[in-house]
C-alpha cells in the first residue's frame, strides 16, 4: 500500500474549515483566531503533517536548497565548515547539498552545472587547488545565483568571503619555531594559486624578515594535490633534505600536508624536533595523538560555516538586490606541543 502523507485539504475536510483557513492557521496568520489555530495546528501535529517541499519552493520561488563545494569531505577542516553550515541551514528549513572538488577544476566545474540544474537558492564554495581564472563565477554571479566564498577566496568576485587571517597565523607559526631556535626553515605549501597559499607564505616571510632571516625559493615547496598527495609531499621533502643546508624547522600551510610531513619524517628517522621542529596548519583532532603531537594553527572552521550560511541565507532572503558585501575574517589560534620543541 502506498504511503499518501495528510494535506492542507484533509486538514480542512477533518474540521470543516476551508483549506484557505487551514494554510493561514498553519503559517500562524494574525487573520485567524487563536482557537482555531489552536485546532488546526494540534490536528497537524497529531497526524504528522509536513508541508510539500515542491509546493512551497513553487510559491517562495525557492527551492530551500543550498550547495557547498569543498575540496574533500574527509578533510577536517572542511568537515567542521560544513558541520557550521548545516547547524544554520537546517535551523532555518534548509537542505545542503555537499560536494567535493578533489582540488580538479573540471570537477569543480561539472559541480556547479550540476548544482544550478539543481535549482539551487545559492552555493557556498572553496575553490579547488587548479582554479586559476573565476569567470564561471561570474556568469553564475551575473545569472543571479547567489554565491558565498569561504577560506579559498577570489578577490575578483564581489560577493561575501569568510576566511581566517592566514598571514597572522602563519606568522605566528614561522615566530615560534624561530624563538624555540630553529635558524634554517623551510615551508611546505598547496598549488600557488590559492589566495590562502599566497598569504600564508607571505606571514612567514614577515616573520623571518622581522629577525634578519629570509625564505630562499629553494626553502619553499608546493604540492598541487595531484592524485597521491603522498608522493608529492615525500618528493618535495626529499628535495629539501638532499640540499647541503638542511632545514631545521619546518611550517606546513595546509591540513593534509602536515599529518603527510610527520609521517614522512618518522619513516626517514628523522627525530622530531631534535633534527626537525614541525608546526602546521590543522584541524584534525587527532594530532595530539600523533607520536610526536603536532603543534598546529587551528582555523575555527566550524564558526566559518556558521557565518558563510548566515551571508548566504541573509542574500536569499532578502526582499532587494543585495549589493554590499563584507570580508569577514577570522582568527587562528596557535597550539604547541612536542613536534615544535626547543632545539
Amino acid at each position: 500500500m502506498k504511503f499518501e502523507a495528510i494535506t492542507i485539504k484533509d486538514i480542512a475536510k477533518a474540521l470543516g474549515l476551508s483549506p484557505s483557513t487551514v494554510s493561514r492557521a498553519l503559517r500562524d496568520s494574525y487573520e485567524i483566531g487563536e482557537d482555531t489555530k489552536k485546532k488546526v495546528q494540534d490536528y497537524a501535529r497529531e497526524n504528522n503533517y509536513r508541508p510539500n517541499p515542491a509546493a512551497l519552493s513553487l510559491k517562495e520561488k525557492r527551492t530551500r536548497s543550498i550547495g557547498i563545494v569543498v575540496a574533500e569531505i574527509a578533510n577536517s577542516f572542511f568537515s567542521q565548515i560544513i558541520d557550521g553550515v548545516e547547524s544554520v541551514a537546517y535551523n532555518k528549513g534548509y537542505n545542503v547539498i555537499i560536494t567535493q572538488s578533489k582540488e580538479s577544476v573540471e570537477k569543480e566545474k561539472q559541480i556547479l552545472e550540476y548544482l544550478t540544474s539543481r535549482s539551487v537558492d545559492g552555493v557556498i564554495i572553496s575553490v579547488s587547488a587548479e582554479t586559476d581564472e573565476f569567470s564561471q563565477f561570474s556568469d553564475l554571479k551575473d545569472r543571479g545565483m547567489h554565491i558565498v566564498f569561504v577560506d579559498r577566496i577570489s578577490s575578483e568576485i564581489d560577493s561575501h568571503k569568510v576566511t581566517v587571517d592566514n598571514n597572522f597565523g602563519a606568522y605566528q607559526a614561522t615566530k615560534h619555531l624561530i624563538e624555540n631556535g630553529c635558524k634554517n626553515i623551510a615551508v611546505i605549501c598547496n598549488n600557488l594559486n590559492l589566495s590562502i597559499t599566497q598569504e600564508r607564505i607571505a606571514g612567514c616571510e614577515k616573520a623571518l624578515n622581522e629577525k634578519g632571516m629570509r625564505l630562499k625559493k629553494d626553502q619553499i615547496k608546493y604540492c598541487n594535490y595531484g592524485r597521491n598527495i603522498q608522493d608529492e609531499v615525500e618528493k618535495a621533502l626529499d628535495q629539501l633534505f638532499k640540499q647541503k643546508n638542511k632545514p631545521d624547522g619546518v611550517v606546513s600551510l595546509s591540513d593534509r600536508l602536515s599529518t603527510e610531513i610527520i609521517r614522512y619524517l618518522n619513516l626517514k628517522g628523522i627525530k622530531i624536533p631534535e633534527q626537525v621542529a614541525l608546526i602546521g596548519f590543522s584541524n584534525s583532532k587527532n594530532t595530539e595523538l600523533l607520536n610526536p603531537s603536532l603543534s598546529v594553527i587551528q582555523q575555527p572552521a566550524f564558526e566559518m560555516g556558521q557565518t558563510a550560511a548566515n551571508f548566504l541565507l541573509q542574500m536569499i532572503e532578502s526582499k532587494r538586490p543585495v549589493t554590499d558585501f563584507e570580508s569577514r575574517v577570522l582568527t587562528p589560534e596557535i597550539i604547541t606541543r612536542k613536534s615544535s620543541g626547543k632545539k
